[in-house]
């Protein structure tokens, strides 16, 4: 269905131009103590179309959205689409012993991706049934970033410890997609790139007796090649499609070079930075592998007219990550992901309102860092997208659409010490138009 003529209400520009305000006025950084173990945070898969859903992509397909969890997708593009997104949470830690809250803010890009399509207006290709489409890609994959004092008390004095780390892990990535009848193949390959920084610093508080200070610190840089690809089979039903997709990825060693520093150090009483005394030991530019784990994934959509509907199921093998060959506190993940989306436009509908796509979904699953005990997450998720065409003939080719979306997350219960509440809002534009066209006159 077309969207011609339709003028975007002056409350849905103001809205607008508040969330993309939200970035800017969030300024407190990400805590979150279980961004020290395995790669960190993981960022949410999907863009924001797909996030809205609960975050279903094994089976979605937009012309004009990129969905780069499931790269059999790129070649249903029928326009050359810019897509961006971005995202602010706020971030509540509920700690049992000792009994205390904190909360954070944090924003960030959530990727950054151009689609294009190769074959439209081919005839051959038409005739035919195929379709083709690449897409260029740059998006965050985990974040770390913790900072936690621990007061207590060793049988020399008493003793504050300062755990403190920060880092993550990007991908940037180059993927096709091409679908021969009702069959899609697709694969990226990215380069995905991090650190991993992370010290443990110990003070003796004393009023009398001087106590050197220590500080143990780890430093990891690390980057290689990971490739990833999925299908889609698509079929008619009755008054709409059915699509069902597959995707995965597979088990990557990266590259590594670390530094590991254990010194002695005194606080400057000036600038409270601290100053080094002595370097114990100090080894720079150790070389390693990070082991990364493989992944699959599949579900199904079902579209009609005016509603979606789907689900997806993902299972990651984290027992197999190593970081310089040693295990850490992370195990086999799973999620099961649920979505609908509803559009009630008819051929008759003039109003603007009835042109927004609203969406709604669920997720729920263990998360992949145990830390000690399981750690069980779930969330539920809303969105909507505005179609922003103007009313000119000039922009006659264009399709751009505004997604927002808000999630509500949860991660532990009460066998974990510490639980994490997580709101987000999220905001992406995908820009399209039809480029490469040849213009003849009459």
């Amino acid at each position: 269905m077309q969207l011609v003529n339709i003028m975007i209400p002056p409350k849905l520009k103001l809205s607008c131009l508040l969330l993309l305000a939200l970035p800017l006025i969030t300024f407190s950084q990400e805590n979150s103590p279980y961004s020290r173990y395995g790669i960190g945070n993981l960022v949410p898969d999907g863009n924001i179309l797909n996030r809205g859903m609960g975050g279903i992509s094994a089976g979605t397909a937009d012309p004009a959205n990129v969905n780069f969890i499931n790269p059999a997708a790129y070649s249903n593009l029928l326009y050359t689409t810019l897509d961006i997104g971005a995202e602010v949470d706020s971030r509540t830690l509920n700690s049992t012993n000792p009994q205390n809250k904190f909360t954070s803010n944090n924003a960030i890009i959530s990727y950054l991706q151009l689609g294009i399509p190769l074959l439209n207006g081919n005839k051959s290709a038409i005739s035919k049934k195929i379709s083709w489409g690449i897409n260029f890609g740059l998006r965050p994959v985990s974040k770390i970033n913790y900072k936690i004092n621990s007061f207590g008390r060793t049988n020399i004095d008493s003793l504050v410890s300062t755990y403190e780390g920060n880092g993550g892990a990007n991908e940037a990535f180059l993927g096709t997609g091409i679908k021969i009848k009702n069959v899609s193949f697709g694969v990226n390959i990215g380069y995905l790139f991090g650190s991993k920084d992370y010290s443990t610093r110990l003070v003796f508080l004393n009023d009398s007796i001087p106590y050197y200070s220590s500080n143990s610190e780890t430093k990891t840089s690390f980057g290689g090649l990971i490739f990833d690809g999925g299908i889609q089979y698509i079929s008619k039903i009755k008054g709409g499609l059915f699509r069902a997709g597959v995707y995965g990825k597979m088990q990557q060693k990266l590259n590594a070079s670390q530094d590991v520093l254990r010194e002695t150090f005194s606080y400057n009483a000036q600038t409270g930075n601290p100053d080094r005394i002595d370097s114990v030991y100090e080894k720079k530019d150790q070389k390693g592998k990070i082991e990364m784990p493989s992944t699959v994934g599949f579900g199904f959509t079902i579209e009609k007219v005016h509603f979606l509907f789907g689900a997806d199921f993902e299972m990651t093998n984290w027992d197999n990550y190593r970081f310089y060959g040693q295990k850490d506190f992370v195990k086999n993940s799973w999620i099961t992901k649920v979505g609908f989306q509803f559009f009630p436009a008819t051929l008759e509908s003039k109003k603007y309102w009835n042109f927004v796509k609203y969406r709604f979904g669920l997720y729920f699953g263990p998360d992949y860092i145990t830390a000690g005990n399981k750690l069980p997450q779930y969330g539920i998720t809303a969105g909507a997208s505005f179609p922003l065409k103007l009313k000119t003939n000039f922009y006659e080719t264009q399709h751009s659409i505004m997604n927002i979306g808000v999630e509500y997350g949860n991660r532990g219960d009460k066998n974990n010490n510490i639980r994490e509440n997580i709101l987000r809002i999220t905001l992406g534009f995908s820009l399209s138009d039809i480029w490469f066209r040849r213009y003849k006159y009459d």
